[in-house]
């Protein structure tokens, strides 16, 4: 035994041992990554060995580049490319761990304008555990620096070097060949990143993410108006119409799109310790002049909050990796719903407590014709420590300081409103709520309620403020939820919130559902069971103002109201929701019952369909975006946006609200004889009241 040690150190002490020590330890240590920090569904043996295999052929080409040279520079190149790795492992733990899903370039590229609260998030989801993956880097150091593995200085022989690399590849080749022949078409009819990392691994993962980045940039210039006219053809052939009963029924109205950031449906109506979370939004779900929607789903990818707005304000998805406003907001040319409004007569305006780089918005905004965005630099008290959440104001003085922009807006207006208080990592003091945390276990859950609450508080305040200045009865008020606050991986405390043992992967799909519900008067109020997203958000708020978009509008979605949508529900990884089925991955459930389902030959007809449909919206959306296609189409009346048209900036904004109020008075303010209606705006933030 001791021979055999003392033999197994000296082949440590050569090139090609340290090489496959090193090799060893990263294999395992991302295997164990693999296997405990992410949920990739691994559902059968060759699944498990695919899974094992994959870290293998990437680590022996990287590792293999140092082999190529000799002493010392081998051994730290070698080290270099472990601990570039490793904090590619490590990073995709952290986002993964929050967001179910893996870091792309294009959250990369954007990472300055998605998370400026980046260190109370951290905070939030760093596991002690994790950081053990920096522990074999760290071990081979030491072991380097006091030579108790000494550098060997003979060179190499290149054919190891070559051979290294040619195995390496064909372990890569063995590896795909096994994959596909397990998940047919990995690569060309997936749209989850956990299939390719669950059989491929994190860097190829991270090559196929980048190629598919380099086609985005080169897909615009291949573009012709051939491709526009495919996506005209099947919007021709499968029409929703519009709905007869409220076409054009809110004709003229102000519109207000309040967005409740993280908030999902199974909020309305939710008690913890005999305590309604939301009362107020419960409140307004129920009014008798309020079409509310509990079948409706979040759609959103990687982009999360900026996916939502590109569906509410464009009705096209985003994109199945990054942003689509960080990638495309600034250069594509868009016909959204403030410049269609906006040439129909409307004021737009957008307002955020937060910086306009967040998301792009100060790009994106001018590229969907918002006439005013309201950031950060008009809100006096942002910069305050205890007046800022980490993503913005907080809920109570945003709203409350918005009122003054609010009430200078020409009539009729188009407002979007975006709250931020319900953000991850939920924090919140016990002054700006007393209500409980629920006591799941986890951290991430717990504060959920607490920040939900707040949130509700601001909203209803908001609400007795629109109601006080006569715009309650005057607007349409569309309040939405954008996506989830808590992600899939908190399975064990999501089974505690909705008082099961366990959570199958139906009840998860259930999860996403978001609250949908718009407000206006003569509206027949009620729950509408309709299955529909935000994808369909556009054209049922267009059809109630009596705006025309069937047949005009390039728009993905349809009516919710149209008794000829199809309901079916894209969610951007492929998946799908149905009256009928609840596609997930390969299982099926019936989405009454949760049932998962052994399908006949007609049910798995009808899924093949569904399927066929999902995936070709959401081909067509992404060719119209990553091509840019409506640069290469007009709808009849709309004029092109032109974005030198609109500047943000304080003084200009001030300004030009000014001459307003004399071209046009219409808005509240001037119709109150030019004087603020800023007091009649009641909030109980103690901020504010301990500044009073």
């Amino acid at each position: 035994m001791a021979k055999f040690f003392k033999g197994l150190y000296a082949k440590l002490n050569t090139t090609l041992g340290f090489f496959f020590l090193m090799t060893a330890l990263f294999w395992l240590k991302t295997y164990i990554a693999y296997r405990t920090k992410f949920t990739l569904g691994v559902e059968s043996p060759i699944q498990q060995f695919i899974l094992a295999l994959n870290p293998l052929p990437t680590a022996l080409l990287l590792f293999g580049i140092a082999l190529y040279f000799r002493g010392k520079l081998s051994y730290w190149l070698m080290l270099i490319i472990d601990a570039l790795q490793t904090t590619w492992l490590f990073a995709n733990i952290l986002y993964y761990r929050e967001f179910s899903d893996f870091l792309s370039i294009g959250i990369v590229k954007g990472s300055g304008s998605v998370d400026n609260n980046l260190g109370k998030s951290l905070a939030g989801i760093l596991h002690f555990s994790d950081l053990f993956v920096y522990l074999d880097v760290l071990v081979l150091i030491i072991l380097l620096l006091t030579k108790l593995i000494k550098v060997d200085k003979r060179p190499l022989k290149k054919r190891f070097a070559v051979t290294m690399t040619i195995f390496s590849i064909a372990l890569m080749m063995v590896d795909y060949g096994l994959s596909v022949k397990d998940r047919s078409g990995l690569l060309t009819r997936t749209f989850d990143n956990n299939y390719i990392v669950k059989y491929l691994g994190l860097n190829e993962y991270a090559a196929f993410n980048a190629y598919q980045t380099h086609q985005q940039a080169t897909s615009r210039s291949q573009a012709s108006k051939a491709d526009m006219k495919s996506v005209q053809k099947y919007l021709k052939n499968n029409p929703a119409g519009e709905n007869f009963q409220y076409f054009g029924k809110e004709q003229g109205k102000n519109v207000f799109v309040f967005h409740l950031e993280s908030f999902q449906q199974f909020l309305i109506n939710y008690k913890y310790k005999g305590q309604e979370v939301t009362p107020n939004i419960n409140a307004f779900y129920k009014d008798q002049n309020t079409l509310s929607f509990d079948n409706f789903f979040h759609q959103v990818a990687q982009g999360k909050t900026s996916d939502a707005e590109m569906m509410m304000e464009n009705s096209l998805y985003g994109l199945p990796t990054g942003s689509a406003m960080i990638s495309y907001g600034t250069s594509n040319t868009f016909q959204a719903a403030p410049a269609i409004l906006a040439q129909h007569g409307y004021t737009t305006a957008a307002m955020h407590g937060d910086v306009p780089s967040f998301w792009n918005r100060g790009n994106t905004y001018k590229s969907w014709g918002y006439q005013n965005f309201f950031s950060k630099s008009f809100y006096p008290n942002a910069d305050k420590p205890s007046y800022n959440v980490g993503y913005g104001l907080k809920d109570k003085i945003f709203l409350k300081d918005s009122a003054k922009y609010i009430q200078q807006l020409p009539q009729p207006f188009y407002a979007k409103v975006i709250s931020v208080t319900n953000h991850y990592p939920y924090l919140l003091g016990k002054k700006d709520s007393s209500f409980p945390k629920t006591d799941t276990g986890d951290n991430t859950v717990d504060g959920y309620v607490v920040t939900a609450h707040y949130l509700d508080q601001a909203f209803g305040e908001f609400i007795n403020y629109l109601k006080k200045v006569n715009l309650y009865d005057n607007s349409m008020i569309v309040v939405y939820g954008d996506h989830y606050g808590i992600s899939n991986n908190h399975r064990p405390a999501i089974a505690k919130l909705l008082g099961k043992k366990k959570v199958t992967n139906y009840d998860l799909a259930m999860f996403q559902k978001v609250p949908f519900m718009i407000h206006a008067p003569g509206v027949q109020g009620g729950v509408n069971h309709t299955y529909g997203g935000e994808i369909d958000a556009l054209p049922t708020m267009m059809d109630l103002l009596g705006i025309k978009t069937t047949g005009n509008y390039i728009m993905m979605g349809q009516d919710l109201l149209s008794t000829q949508r199809n309901q079916i529900v894209p969610f951007r990884d492929g998946n799908f929701v149905t009256p009928q089925y609840t596609k997930v991955g390969s299982q099926v459930y019936d989405t009454a019952t949760g049932k998962l389902l052994d399908l006949t030959a007609s049910q798995k007809k009808q899924v093949t369909s569904d399927q066929d449909h999902v995936n070709t919206v959401l081909g067509l959306s992404d060719k119209i975006m990553t091509r840019d296609l409506l640069r290469f189409y007009t709808p009849t009346g709309f004029k092109k946006v032109n974005k030198s048209d609109y500047n943000y900036s304080v003084s200009s904004t001030n300004s030009r609200l000014k001459q307003e109020q004399k071209d046009n008075p219409t808005s509240v303010q001037a119709k109150n004889g030019g004087k603020s209606t800023s007091s009649d705006y009641k909030t109980d933030a103690p901020e504010l009241s301990k500044s009073k």
